[in-house]
């Protein structure tokens, strides 16, 4: 093994989780990727709801009952808030997409205007849940 080999081979990889310092750009990355699945694993429990709804009214009940616990409600909860942040999140990519919004104080602006909007879009819808259940 050469000498210029044997160096390259203990550098670490860039950028390596013990030197990087993650960022709102990286942190929201990642979560827009994991938003993606928690969507596609809360579309997969919305054709549950109805295929039960189609089935039988027994198995409607079922799922109904389900949803309407706590361990429902909290996927629920959870689905609409990553709904609003893959919603919010998207919408700041197309800006980029349009070449807007690159500079450093506008990226860290828009990534807190999503997380805004995430928390009040998911307490109003939640607010409307539980106001029309009392």
């Amino acid at each position: 093994m050469t000498q210029n080999a044997l160096i390259k081979s203990q550098r670490p990889l860039s950028p390596h989780l013990q030197v990087y310092r993650p960022q709102i750009t990286s942190v929201m990355s990642i979560l827009h990727r994991i938003t993606g699945v928690v969507l596609s694993v809360g579309a997969l429990l919305f054709v549950w709801w109805l295929w039960a709804a189609a089935y039988s009214p027994e198995c409607f009940k079922f799922v109904q009952g389900f949803f309407a616990g706590w361990a429902g409600k909290i996927l629920l909860f959870g689905w609409s808030a990553a709904f609003y942040y893959h919603l919010g999140n998207g919408i700041r990519h197309l800006f980029w997409d349009m070449g807007k919004g690159f500079e450093l104080s506008s990226v860290n602006r828009s990534g807190l205007m999503v997380l805004v909007f995430v928390i009040v879009a998911t307490a109003v819808t939640w607010m409307a849940v539980f106001s029309e259940v009392l």
